[in-house]
């Protein structure tokens, strides 16, 4: 028999008891921040069911874990901590255990209504890397810009290329990003433009969540990788392709990232996502011993973006498409970033890169869309984009439907505003 919750849960909902999503929420301003898992309509204040002694298990009995303004130290704790807080609040939601159902005071203290309050950045992040793990990408940004999607970069199909981002600007969904002013590329003899970007954009991403970091000097193995990995978020690395243009050789992104990056506020976790896992695309050549794993597997995570255009109500979709088709996985990443004794900590976000697919309709960021502002988007109503508009908002979602329900991560949403003057 399916498990069921005693919290009404619509099948359609993105926080059935199969998925409980962690996160951090407050009910003012000034309140004290606490971590919680969504269920239905509603999250559980984990505090509350802590301080009730409900976990009971031998890795969680007396942690303050909980009692704490992030996720971090609970995340430091490891995998079997965390499936023993998995099992506990499935069993203290599910249909047939009266400890919570039928205690309705401990119920009026630990239920609150989603709508009700504020959800925050989760975790404490210290660092941030941000990889290219899209096996389609390269191409359709190279056809973009330079006509020829044919030059095969050398390193493309024997590591997961990244560049180290800035952590201090990851916002939680919902908050506006400022459109950033930077030089971009002058034309022919004259200097380079300096003011906002004419050319701002979206990336349809996830980030993994580390759990367990590991300490300097010591790699990680790429078979005990995914130990080292909580779950996962939906993630927007907007993107200023004017600035990002000029800036980029020959050490990488700069200004033209480091002003946003928005993140969902629910982080799925593995346990959550084990039923979605799929093949992940063939790697050939052979990856190196670091880098080969007994099995690769990516997850069968559906997303799409959507478009609110300045001054409109209603959304319009921009793309689909499928974690699937991320060429390097979640453990690959991990180890890769840790092959050289680089010491990752509880918190830390490594960002997937942009999850394009093989068809135009799957095309994550506008520089693919557009062909890089080349070929306008025509929407309905007249609509058309090339780059994003002050107002336009970017909502991204992501989900697996499993039988009878839903395994979500609710939205990151974003609007673009104005250059201060």
């Amino acid at each position: 028999m399916a498990l069921k919750s005693f919290i009404e849960v619509q099948p359609d909902s993105h926080f059935s008891i199969q998925n409980l999503p962690y996160g951090v929420f407050k009910t003012a301003p000034d309140s004290v921040q606490r971590p919680c898992v969504a269920i239905g309509e509603y999250l559980l204040n984990l505090a509350e069911i802590a301080a009730a002694g409900l976990f009971d298990g031998s890795l969680l009995k007396n942690s303050d874990c909980f009692d704490q303004p992030n996720l971090n130290k609970f995340l430091s704790l490891g995998r079997p901590a965390w499936k023993e807080a998995r099992a506990t609040l499935q069993k203290l939601l599910s249909s047939t255990e009266p400890a919570l159902r039928d205690n309705e005071a401990l119920r009026s203290r630990s239920f609150i209504q989603l709508r009700k309050v504020a959800m925050v950045v989760p975790v404490a992040i210290q660092d941030y890397t941000d990889f290219f793990s899209s096996m389609h990408l390269p191409d359709n940004c190279r056809a973009a810009s330079c006509g020829s999607p044919n030059k095969i970069l050398p390193n493309r199909f024997h590591l997961p290329i990244a560049y180290h981002g800035r952590a201090s600007s990851i916002v939680i969904s919902g908050t506006d990003i400022v459109r950033p002013r930077g030089q971009s590329a002058p034309i022919v003899n004259s200097p380079p433009h300096f003011g906002p970007s004419a050319k701002m954009d979206f990336e349809l991403e996830m980030a993994a969540v580390v759990g367990t970091g590991n300490e300097l000097g010591k790699p990680v193995d790429i078979n005990k990788a995914e130990d080292h990995i909580f779950g996962l978020v939906l993630m927007n690395d907007w993107s200023a392709r004017d600035i990002q243009g000029w800036e980029s050789v020959p050490l990488g992104p700069f200004l033209g990232k480091s002003f946003g990056t928005t993140i969902s506020p629910w982080i799925v976790t593995l346990e959550a996502l084990e039923p979605f896992k799929c093949d992940s695309p063939i790697q050939d050549p052979p990856p190196l011993p670091y880098l080969a794993e007994k099995t690769s597997q990516n997850y069968d995570i559906s997303m799409e973006v959507l478009l609110r255009p300045v001054g409109q109500q209603d959304t319009q979709v921009l793309t689909r498409t499928n974690s699937k088709h991320l060429y390097w996985t979640l453990p690959q990443l991990f180890a890769h970033h840790t092959i050289n004794g680089c010491n990752l900590q509880p918190g830390d976000l490594l960002g997937t890169g942009i999850l394009s697919g093989p068809e135009q309709e799957s095309f994550s960021c506008l520089l693919e869309l557009t062909w890089s502002g080349q070929k306008p988007m025509v929407l309905s109503h007249g609509i058309s984009r090339m780059f994003l508009e002050d107002g336009d908002e970017i909502i991204i979602t992501g989900q697996c439907k499993g039988n009878g329900y839903t395994v979500g991560f609710g939205t990151c949403a974003g609007m673009i505003v104005p250059s201060p003057p």
